[in-house]
C-alpha cells in the first residue's frame, strides 16, 4: 500500500472509531446471546461473516432455534434488511474502482458505515478510506461477538431475558427513527400490523405483521410520490395561465 493509501486508510479508522465503539456492547451482548442460546461459540464469527446484518443476527438465532422453514427465514431477511436496498444510492461507488472492493463494500454496507458514508461529500472518500470503514466496523463487530461468546461459553452464565436483546434492540430502533421523523402514524400502523398477525396465526405473527408492515410502507410512498406530481403538474399549468 502506498502511503498516500496508508493517510487515507487511517482517515478511514478515524472516521468510524467512535462508531465502532458503539458496536462493542452489540457485539458482546450478541456473542452472549449464541452461546446462552445453546450454540458453540465458533458460530458467533460464523454468524458475523456470513450473515454481518447486524439486527437480522440477532433474528436468525430465534429463526434457527425456532425451526422456521428457509423460504419463511429467506422473507424475514427480506424484510427486515430492505432498506439496505437505498443505502446504495447514496454510497461513493465512483470511488471504489476494484472489483474485489465493490463486491466487499456491497457486502458489508450497514446501517453504521451508511450513517459514515452519508455525512461526508461524495468528493472526500477514496477507496482506502471507504474499506477502511467497512472493515473496521466489521472486525469491531466479530471480535467484540467472539469476545462475548468466548465470555459466555467460559463462565457458567445465567442471564435470564438475554434472549430480550432482539426485542429491546428493535424497540430502541423504533424510538429513535420516531424521534427523527415525529411521523406518529407509521408506529401505529406498525402495531395494528402486528396484532392482525397475531390474531390470524400467532406461529406467523411477525412474518405476517412485516408483510402488512411492508406494503403499506411501499403503498404509502406511491401515494405520496403521486400526489406531489399531481400538485406539480397543477403548479405549472397555472402558471402558464
Amino acid at each position: 500500500m502506498s502511503p498516500a493509501a496508508s493517510a487515507e486508510f487511517r482517515k478511514g479508522i478515524q472516521d468510524s472509531w467512535t462508531v465502532a465503539l458503539g458496536l462493542i456492547p452489540l457485539g458482546l451482548a450478541f456473542g452472549l446471546l449464541v452461546t446462552q442460546t445453546g450454540f458453540a461459540w465458533w458460530w458467533t464469527p460464523v454468524f458475523s461473516i456470513v450473515l454481518y446484518a447486524g439486527s437480522m443476527e440477532f433474528l436468525a438465532i430465534t429463526l434457527v432455534t425456532g425451526g422456521v422453514a428457509p423460504l419463511s427465514a429467506a422473507l424475514y431477511g427480506f424484510l427486515v434488511n430492505f432498506r439496505h436496498v437505498f443505502y446504495g444510492l447514496s454510497y461513493p461507488v465512483e470511488a471504489v474502482t476494484s472489483p474485489a472492493a465493490k463486491a466487499y463494500g456491497i457486502y458489508s454496507l450497514t446501517d453504521e458505515t451508511y450513517a459514515i458514508l452519508s455525512t461526508k461529500r461524495r468528493s472526500v472518500w477514496t477507496q482506502p478510506r471507504v474499506m477502511a470503514v467497512q472493515m473496521f466496523c466489521q472486525s469491531a463487530w466479530v471480535v467484540f461477538g467472539v469476545v462475548g461468546a468466548l465470555v459466555g461459553s467460559a463462565l457458567p452464565l445465567d442471564l435470564v431475558g438475554l434472549d430480550f436483546a432482539l426485542t429491546a434492540l428493535f424497540v430502541v430502533l423504533a424510538i429513535e427513527a420516531l424521534d427523527v421523523s415525529r411521523d406518529v402514524w407509521l408506529p401505529v400502523v406498525a402495531v395494528v400490523a402486528g396484532a392482525v398477525g397475531y390474531a390470524v396465526s400467532q406461529e406467523q405473527m411477525l412474518l405476517i405483521g412485516l408483510s402488512l408492515y411492508f406494503v403499506h410502507l411501499v403503498g404509502r410512498f406511491l401515494w405520496t410520490h403521486r400526489s406531489q406530481g399531481e400538485q406539480g403538474s397543477r403548479g405549472k399549468g397555472s402558471g402558464d395561465e
